[in-house]
């Protein structure tokens, strides 16, 4: 496998080590894009799926936590968000054909770990939509010694008289020719673009916040608006997929903010009470990225992720 060098922005909230970017093209012809940190490492390298809006840059800091604790970092650049592919011909919607093809992009990755000799075992870290696509990779056979969940979107939270609505219109409006327009009550603004600080659905930490301001406001090429009608019904058919499924045979740990107003709280509640071996910690005075909240709480979260992680490998 050929890796071809991708831009990485460095300029804000930037790790303390020299990371990689590389492009890489899933074996349906799509491009999306890796970020790679610490290859040298000696415990092992986390896989890092990140949720929908979300880009490689972001999680710099995050890979800064990993090395600390000896793990080397993949994050990805989704199809249709970050610098991979945008799928529509509006880019600030953001659109999948179906969930199944984020596989594909996760089979590209896993090729590209092995190119670059990425040291093993290998760790799964997925947050929000991230932790919907690594739940399908574990059932697929991700091979990894572990697993890692951030408020993962095993079901979106929404009012229960919308689900009906919700539903009913991501099958509608598709059929009506219309699945590539942007999901009703939603914006073609970056979230944290259109929003304040106050009463974000995020983080508490107003420095977490203003890096990501700043990431978007320098690189807005980078920035993602609302789901397409289309993803929208795509996402809610996976995960009310993967709910019937009975957990995985793998060690897992799940971090949850006690204030998340994203994902759909009961489901990730139901999910790790019947997975075998796991635990689950909500975090104090957090929203839905518990991975950006204060530093003291990401210090004790990554020290926790990282004892669970040893214990697996």
């Amino acid at each position: 496998m050929t890796l071809q060098a991708a831009p990485l922005y460095t300029d804000i909230g930037a790790s303390s080590a020299e990371g990689a970017a590389y492009w890489l093209t899933a074996s349906d012809g799509v491009r999306i894009r890796i970020g790679v940190w610490g290859a040298q490492s000696s415990a092992g390298t986390v896989l890092l799926f990140c949720g929908r809006t979300e880009y490689v840059e972001k999680y710099a800091i995050i890979a800064d936590e990993l090395l600390q604790r000896g793990y080397a970092t993949v994050v990805i650049d989704w199809r249709g968000q970050g610098l991979a592919d945008r799928l529509l011909d509006n880019p600030n919607i953001g659109h999948v054909n179906d969930f199944a093809d984020y596989q594909l992009d996760v089979a590209a990755v896993l090729d590209a770990t092995r190119a670059l000799s990425l040291p093993e075992p290998l760790y799964l870290l997925g947050h929000s939509m991230g932790g919907s696509i690594g739940l399908r990779a574990l059932y697929e056979g991700l091979p990894v010694a572990a697993a890692a969940f951030s408020g993962p979107m095993w079901g979106i939270a929404m009012a229960p008289y919308l689900r009906p609505v919700a539903g009913g219109l991501g099958r509608a409006m598709p059929a009506a020719g219309l699945g590539n327009v942007i999901a009703p009550g939603t914006s073609q603004t970056h979230y944290v673009l259109a929003s304040p600080f106050e009463d974000n659905t995020l983080t508490r930490d107003r420095e977490m916040w203003t890096m990501m301001q700043d990431q978007l406001k320098a690189h807005p090429e980078l920035a993602l608006g609302g789901p397409s009608v289309t993803w929208l019904r795509k996402a809610l058919d996976d995960t009310n997929a993967l709910a019937a499924r009975p957990s995985p045979d793998i060690p897992c740990i799940t971090f949850m903010g006690d204030n998340e107003r994203i994902v759909h709280v009961p489901r990730v509640h139901e999910r790790m009470n019947n997975w075998p071996g796991s635990t689950l910690h909500i975090i104090k005075n957090a929203e839905h990225e518990v991975m950006m909240e204060d530093a003291a709480s990401r210090a004790w979260l990554f020290d926790t992720m990282a004892e669970a992680f040893a214990k697996a490998g």
